[in-house]
């Protein structure tokens, strides 16, 4: 049973190298979640003080938190570009970041698509301007891997978070894909048994990516539950997941945009908004309403910052 256990985690590594055209799919690290990927990340590289992080001013505290830590703690300087009034992307503002940061840009670390709002960040044009400046680029895939398809290597980037329970998997069950080079040359934070070759008193020696990074027993049934997911949306066309979802929107967002007192997080076009509304109601608390909802009419929302609340607090 061992053996076989083993034989489908390495099959699954496999197809989520594929489903994201991964190099390699020892590229494929099994991680708790899109948050500890992100981690992974932000303290497993190298930092000088003074090197520039970037990132946007719609993050998920995922792809903010690390990044701030980093700041407190290693001497970093985290810059937040500012989005356009309606949250879309602002390529002038970002180049411009790039450049106010000169020879010191170490990192570019943005969502792919906001779950505050939505909006799509434009990947390519972004990592062709952070390549131009030496930065690496890593992404939060958390929202769009589920909902498109996700090519790591036309993207251009240089890492990717993702969570599986939000890709119809198990809970506690993530990745982290990363290009071969770094994942090589980058810390684990989580070392321990299966994460070295062997070991000395007073030495070790590293195992290489993926088993590096994932220490300690991992989480087969979830890695296995992960393996029914990957087989379910590598059979469906991600891409009529996607126009399905806007169509959607679209009909939630005629009804709710003339509404007084309601206004919808983000440009009011839903196909730039993908599948989620967020609505913002005047004078009246987000919880109270999903309550009202889910008991008068037995409609499900989320309330709340969706942890994104340095956008809130803005």
């Amino acid at each position: 049973y061992a053996t076989t256990v083993s034989r489908k985690m390495m099959n699954c590594r496999k197809k989520l190298g594929h489903l994201f055209n991964a190099n390699h799919s020892n590229e494929i690290i099994f991680t708790k979640n899109a948050t500890h990927s992100l981690n992974q990340v932000a303290k497993g590289l190298s930092w000088n003080k003074g090197d520039v992080i970037i990132t946007t001013d719609r993050e998920h505290n995922s792809n903010l938190i690390p990044w701030l830590q980093l700041e407190e703690e290693k001497g970093v300087d985290h810059r937040v570009v500012r989005s356009n009034d309606d949250n879309t992307f602002n390529l002038e503002n970002f180049e411009n970041a790039c450049a106010e940061a000169g020879g010191k840009l170490k990192m570019v670390s943005i969502s792919h698509v906001g779950n505050l709002d939505g909006v799509a960040t434009p990947v390519k044009e972004v990592t062709k301007i952070a390549k131009d400046f030496g930065a690496m680029v890593c992404i939060d895939g958390a929202q769009s891997t589920p909902h498109m398809k996700v090519d790591v290597q036309d993207l251009g980037i240089d890492f990717m978070a993702f969570s599986i329970h939000k890709m119809m998997g198990p809970s506690g069950t993530g990745g982290l894909w990363g290009r071969m080079d770094l994942l090589e040359n980058m810390r684990s934070i989580q070392s321990g048994g299966s994460t070295v070759d062997t070991s000395y008193y007073d030495s070790m020696v590293w195992s290489k990516p993926p088993a590096k990074f994932e220490g300690g027993l991992g989480n087969y049934a979830g890695i296995l539950g992960t393996n029914a997911a990957v087989d379910y949306i590598s059979k469906i066309n991600l891409d009529d997941v996607h126009e399905h979802e806007v169509r959607l929107n679209k009909v939630m967002t005629s009804i709710l945009k003339d509404v007084d007192g309601l206004h919808i997080i983000g440009p009011e076009d839903a196909a730039k908004r993908g599948g989620i509304c967020s609505i913002l109601l005047d004078n009246i608390d987000a919880h109270d309403i999903a309550i009202l909802l889910d008991e008068a009419a037995n409609v499900m929302v989320r309330s709340g910052m969706h942890c994104v609340h340095s956008w809130f607090n803005n």
